[in-house]
């Protein structure tokens, strides 16, 4: 297929700036692939697709405070340091991007802390603005790292404003019930800690949420519970190789970068019994969808694996694993939409997707969700 196919107009006002007041409250469109139907419900209504002994497997991959401040050595300009992931623990040695990049070279060092107790060295250049750091302090590795990571902030995705406009904040305050005397700052940044992560939030390694497993809230699952729906988990770390922007129209000579998973026992079990009970199985979210089928034999059965994944889903496919797939509604020219067309079907989730911008879905990491049935 063509990069182009993926294309459409997005508004900005159905970008979404916070989550709903309680999390399984977002918008759901159901789509079912078989007839092209759709329907329109909440994340709350998803119990009723369905039935006893079906799975639902989750991501439990923990979202860490990835974005950092620093001031350059003799300059003092300010530099934003977004972390990606630790290659040496015992170094404190990490992959980043920094901004801005073009004032960042190998050797120049950065005061990340006012007492300058942590200083980070740039030892290597990976991309435009990828760079690898060592961190320098008295600390102990560990303690480093617990420092690096109290002084880190949720490292929301650029589109998701932080100070808020002045028209969003009234929209929050509106849906927060908050009034106007209260200062937000200090209640958008609890909110943004607590819920840009899930409840089976775990294996700390993401630098972006995993933002279909956010829709639900303990209630919901406890109702999960009840009906007889079983759950398992399973490690993807979202990197930000997730959001990378697709350069090529044709999309066989697009390179995913590779992101680390792991599939444990317990999930092998859950998923390989339902399959052997023909029952529905329900990836939440591109991830997960993602690394199951990277695990997966040609009967459909996975294994245990723990290591790294850059495979490429997009139209035509068919999927090995799920039956259902519950996510959220994402950005034009995406990855993560085209695997949603991959499992679905190229004509019926782009129909769903024009019906959800004219009634007013929400899309990106905040957003209101799709369940994809037969």
């Amino acid at each position: 297929m063509k990069l182009s196919e993926f294309k459409f107009k997005l508004p900005d006002s159905q970008i979404a700036q916070f989550p709903p007041l309680h999390r399984e409250d977002a918008k759901m469109l159901v789509l079912h692939r078989s007839t092209g139907k759709i329907e329109h419900k909440t994340v709350s209504d998803v119990v009723n697709y369905f039935d006893e002994h079906d799975l639902m497997v989750f991501n439990d991959s923990k979202v860490f405070p990835a974005r950092l401040y620093g001031v350059k050595e003799k300059t003092n300009a300010e530099i934003e340091i977004f972390l990606l992931r630790e290659l040496n623990h015992e170094e404190s040695c990490w992959d980043a991007l920094v901004e801005p990049a073009r004032k960042i070279r190998i050797g120049n060092k950065l005061y990340i802390d006012e007492d300058n107790t942590i200083i980070g060295e740039i030892v290597d250049n990976t991309t435009s603005r990828g760079r690898t750091i060592r961190f320098e302090s008295d600390y102990t590795p560990d303690k480093l790292l617990q420092q690096l990571y109290a002084m880190g902030t949720t490292p929301l995705p650029e589109y998701i404003r932080r100070p808020m406009k002045a028209e969003t904040a009234r929209n929050f305050r509106k849906e927060f019930l908050i009034e106007e005397d209260v200062e937000l700052e200090p209640i958008i940044r609890e909110m943004d800690e607590e819920r840009y992560q899930s409840i089976f939030a775990k294996n700390v390694g993401a630098v972006a949420a995993p933002a279909p497993s956010m829709h639900v809230s303990r209630n919901l699952l406890k109702r999960i519970e009840i009906r007889g729906i079983n759950y398992t988990t399973l490690t993807s770390h979202v990197g930000l190789g997730n959001f990378k922007i697709v350069d090529v129209e044709d999309l066989n000579k697009h390179k995913v970068d590779s992101e680390q998973i792991i599939v444990t026992e317990p999930c092998v079990e859950a998923v390989n019994l339902a399959k052997r009970q023909r029952r529905q199985i329900c990836a939440v979210g591109t991830e997960v969808f993602r690394a199951l089928e990277s695990v997966a034999g040609t009967t459909g059965q996975i294994k245990e694996y723990e290591g790294w994944t850059n495979r490429f889903i997009y139209p035509p496919y068919e999927a090995l694993v799920p039956t259902a797939l519950l996510v959220n509604f994402y950005f034009p020219l995406s990855l993560q939409l085209m695997m949603v067309t991959a499992f679905g079907g190229y004509e019926k989730v782009m129909a769903a997707y024009k019906e959800a911008l004219k009634k007013g879905y929400r899309f990106g990491d905040y957003g209101d969700a799709m369940l994809i049935v037969n």
